[in-house]
């Protein structure tokens, strides 16, 4: 497949320009195509963020690729040591390693913890370091595995949301975020989720440390069968002196 890269595929002397505009073309189109899609969402790493980090990773490889070629062609030469051709060596994977290790620190910045106890930006993280393994991927020389991957990627985040989103709707295991004016409110809420025959599992109560500010609370509870979660919401938000409630 590609047969028309083949020429492309191994960093020459002659072909050192033209595989490195190619392969960086090709991680920045792929790196730039996940990253939309992240940007439109407005998370933290968005289009050019993908497409940087595609790039450089794809430049880690060609960069190994590159000490490769000077040191079998042109460097044995300089030092007049044509005899021993395996006196100088270079692990190519090494930059490649060091991009998966090093991609971290940019994961970690758009993984947020919520005063609401959820886990925001893993998703994100997760489209950085597959940029990052597309681009080395490219940058060895690989682009139709690149382009697959990219596809898939691509998918993954946009139309697998719709399935995840349909079958998370249906689940009987949920958890609510519920604000309330009084701490001895929560009682009442007890009450009202029981009363329709939901189970609760787990509250855990926060205290605001602020002068007349809502108390809230965390229920892990789970819904009889056929009870929607908006029925779900819909009755606790009946109940007096809630102030407000979300499905985490």
């Amino acid at each position: 497949m590609f047969a028309f890269l083949d020429p492309l595929r191994t960093i020459t002397s002659d072909n050192t320009v033209w595989v490195a505009l190619l392969r960086l073309s090709v991680a920045a189109f792929c790196g730039g195509c996940i990253g939309l899609e992240r940007g439109k969402k407005r998370r933290p790493a968005g289009f050019r963020t993908h497409m940087l980090v595609c790039i450089a990773a794809a430049l880690a490889m060609i960069i190994s690729q590159y000490l490769t070629m000077m040191i079998t062609e042109h460097w044995l030469v300089l030092i007049g040591d044509l005899k021993s051709p395996g006196s100088i060596s270079t692990d190519v994977s090494r930059f490649g390693a060091q991009v998966i290790n090093g991609i971290g620190f940019l994961g970690a910045g758009t993984v947020i913890v919520t005063g609401r106890q959820q886990v925001k930006g893993l998703t994100t993280a997760a489209g950085l370091w597959a940029s990052a393994c597309m681009g080395l991927c490219i940058g060895a020389g690989f682009v139709e595995g690149a382009l697959v991957a990219c596809l898939l990627i691509i998918s993954t985040i946009t139309a697998f949301t719709h399935l995840e989103r349909f079958i998370v709707s249906r689940v009987r295991n949920i958890n609510l975020y519920i604000e309330f004016a009084h701490v001895d409110d929560v009682g009442a809420v007890i009450s009202a989720i029981k009363a329709q025959d939901i189970r609760i599992f787990d509250v855990e109560i926060n205290k605001s440390r602020e002068t007349g500010g809502n108390q809230s609370a965390v229920f892990s509870v789970l819904l009889p069968k056929r009870m929607s979660h908006a029925t779900a919401l819909s009755i606790v938000a009946s109940v007096e002196n809630v102030r407000a409630i979300e499905e985490l």
